[in-house]
């Protein structure tokens, strides 16, 4: 494999992470949110299963333990993430959760004493920047009352901000594992985190039934993030990490272009700003 490939392979991974985002967010808004990621991780796990027999592996018990970690908060991250695009603008839940997703294991690593390089710096400062200008929306009055309530959040911005943090321990947990060990680190957080919703659709008393049209969706964004999984890793092994990661990590704009094309999704002046900025920051955190 030529390395001039890698790039177009995080690109594309890019690209389904952000359709995996999109179709989940749109099978939550059909159904509820157990159900949909509960099926949509136990597909990505039969389809990752499959996917070991040829990327054999000797994972020692610490990588399925940092694995099983990871499972459990990307399990809570992916469930607020599809929530947060049922109910919210996909176009300013996308950015904001990857903002924070990245921002979380660049702060560690400074806790840790590493020194983050000054495009860092400025991608972490224009973060918070983002996240400011894309909860700003047209004000919206309503009486309660003799008092008027103005210029509330947009809906799902604060369950996008957790699962963004969610997701960042995720990606933390996956770090602590070593090359050696595959895929196994993540198909034992995949294990984790279907028994997870498993357990928390029996306790609830939801079904996972679904309309036929809906469990399509819910199972495309299964395979389609899996998928990304397996290109991501393969774009890692043939090309240089910080341009992988850097690319990979702009799926959001794969989901802003999706709702736009398909749910119309139109947003304010300042909205459009900050979602620039947050992909503008994903790239500076995630870069040298």
């Amino acid at each position: 494999m030529n390395f001039e490939l890698a790039p177009v392979l995080a690109l594309t991974s890019a690209a389904l992470y952000g359709a995996a985002d999109f179709l989940g967010g749109m099978g939550a808004r059909r159904t509820n949110t157990i159900a949909v990621v509960a099926v949509s991780q136990l597909v990505g796990l039969m389809l990752l299963a499959v996917m070991l027999v040829w990327l054999p592996a000797a994972p020692a018990t610490r990588d399925l333990l940092w694995g099983g970690a990871a499972g459990l908060a990307g399990g809570i991250g992916v469930a607020l993430l599809y929530r947060a695009l049922a109910v919210g603008r996909m176009a300013v839940v996308a950015p904001t959760t990857a903002v924070c997703a990245v921002a979380i294991p660049v702060t560690a690593a400074m806790l840790l004493g590493e020194r983050p390089s000054a495009g860092r710096l400025g991608g972490m400062g224009l973060a918070i920047v983002a996240i400011v200008l894309v909860s700003q929306q047209r004000p919206v009055a309503a009486e309660v009352g003799d008092h008027t309530l103005m210029g509330r959040l947009p809906p799902g911005l604060g369950l996008a901000l957790m699962s963004g943090v969610a997701i960042g321990f995720f990606f933390l947990a996956l770090a602590r594992t070593a090359a050696t060990a595959g895929l196994w680190p993540l198909l034992a957080a995949r294990v984790m985190s279907v028994g997870l919703f498993g357990v928390s659709a029996v306790v609830s008393r939801r079904s996972l039934r679904m309309a036929a049209p809906v469990a399509a969706v819910v199972i495309a964004a299964g395979v389609v993030d899996m998928v990304a999984n397996a290109l991501y890793l393969i774009a890692t092994r043939h090309g240089s990490l910080s341009v992988v990661v850097t690319l990979s990590s702009l799926y959001p704009a794969s989901t802003v272009i999706l709702a736009r094309l398909i749910l119309g999704e139109r947003l304010s002046a300042l909205q459009s700003v900050g979602i620039t900025c947050a992909l503008v920051a994903v790239v500076l955190i995630v870069g040298k």
